[in-house]
């Protein structure tokens, strides 16, 4: 049984495929793109079984390039999870068409965050109940989850994704729109060298 109880929160977890070359192409000059491929669905089958264990409500994983990679194919065969295709576009028309496909409250998460945890997402979702906006952010300046009661294409549209200042720059959005949000604590995700020795050290499951 959900423990949203009558309103579900859908949670959608946005991926790429692990293939060499084109997941976590930062971390390719340290770890070289097979390992960093693996890495890759090391850590997308991480955050299903995170977004799974919250019971929030149904969870989507939303692919790039193709929902065909076997590695896709797989996790919807061993998981009760939906997978649907990323459409074309930048970071911010993804994922608002993640939550647009919701119908409803939804969060949204990547597949970066080894930190997240069910506890994480229960507490967004509850958060939701209050806020029409929940953010998780992340040390680097940006966040690692973005929840919505409905779609806000304004908070998406035209940022510069990937930089240090996408959080701030949401957060002087969602002031001007005079929306209501509850921020969590801040978490880590892996975008470099140092933050995979980090993910070693404290979650030693993924290592490679």
């Amino acid at each position: 049984m959900s423990r949203a109880g009558p309103e579900r929160v859908a949670i959608a977890v946005m991926a790429k495929a692990p293939v060499p070359g084109l997941a976590k192409t930062r971390l390719i000059p340290a770890l070289g793109a097979h390992a960093a491929a693996v890495l890759q669905e090391r850590l997308t089958e991480r955050a299903l079984t995170v977004a799974l264990a919250a019971e929030t409500g149904p969870v989507t994983l939303w692919c790039t390039p193709q929902t065909t990679h076997r590695a896709f194919r797989d996790f919807a065969a061993r998981f009760p999870v939906a997978l649907m295709q990323q459409p074309k576009g930048d970071l911010g028309a993804r994922m608002l068409a993640a939550i647009t496909a919701a119908d409803g409250p939804a969060l949204v998460i990547g597949s970066d965050c080894p930190a997240l945890q069910p506890t994480h997402l229960c507490a967004a979702m509850e958060a939701l109940r209050q806020a029409e906006i929940v953010l998780i952010p992340a040390e680097d300046g940006g966040y690692v989850l973005i929840g919505m009661r409905a779609p806000c294409p304004a908070l998406f549209d035209g940022i510069v994704w990937g930089q240090n200042g996408v959080l701030a720059e949401t957060r002087r959005r969602i002031a001007a729109l005079g929306l209501s949000v509850v921020e969590l604590g801040t978490l880590w995700d892996i975008d470099t060298e140092a933050d995979v020795a980090r993910m070693e050290g404290e979650h030693p499951e993924l290592a490679l």
